[in-house]
């Protein structure tokens, strides 16, 4: 039989792993609304078959970011506005890869180390100064680094990272 002073180390690690195992082992949930965005490959966590589809709700429930910037493609600073990139891919348990492959609706596609987004706040843009983003605005989703904070990011590589109009990302 355990005593009160042999068993509270058992007590303390059965508490320490508790939480571990419900994090891991809880289901994604299934979106309510559209699908603005799908996530395949290598996933630990799918909601849909072998894919991880999020709504815009799954979406905003996510840690975001809010970045003021300029970008190379609006004339003016915006406010932008969602979800940590780094924050969607430890969602779905993917933030031990080394790449995505981010697609747009138009098919384009940018192969992104994972790295930047532990390095920098990158977001995947839902709103600007408010406003959802529309098609016309690079919406409903834009890869977006922040800019004006590090202006080291301005380069041709981090421009064709930054995606507008993605439909899905690959883990693979």
């Amino acid at each position: 039989m355990l005593t009160g002073i042999a068993f509270r180390p058992l007590l303390v690690l059965l508490s320490a792993l508790l939480p571990l195992s419900i994090a891991v082992s809880a289901p994604l949930p299934a979106p309510a609304g559209p699908v603005l965005l799908i996530l395949s490959g290598d996933l630990a966590h799918t909601n849909v078959e072998d894919e991880a589809r999020f709504d815009r709700a799954m979406l905003e429930a996510l840690p975001s970011r809010i970045i003021e910037t300029h970008t190379p493609w609006h004339r003016d600073k915006g406010r932008f506005e969602g979800p940590l990139m780094r924050a969607l891919l430890e969602t779905v348990g993917a933030d031990d890869s080394e790449q995505v492959r981010i697609r747009a609706l138009n098919h384009y596609e940018a192969e992104v180390p994972v790295a930047d987004f532990r390095r920098h706040d990158v977001i995947l843009a839902m709103t600007r100064d408010g406003e959802p983003l529309t098609i016309r605005e690079y919406g409903p989703l834009f890869v977006l680094y922040p800019f004006d904070d590090h202006p080291e990011l301005l380069t041709e590589a981090i421009r064709f990272r930054s995606v507008w109009h993605v439909e899905r990302i690959i883990v693979p």
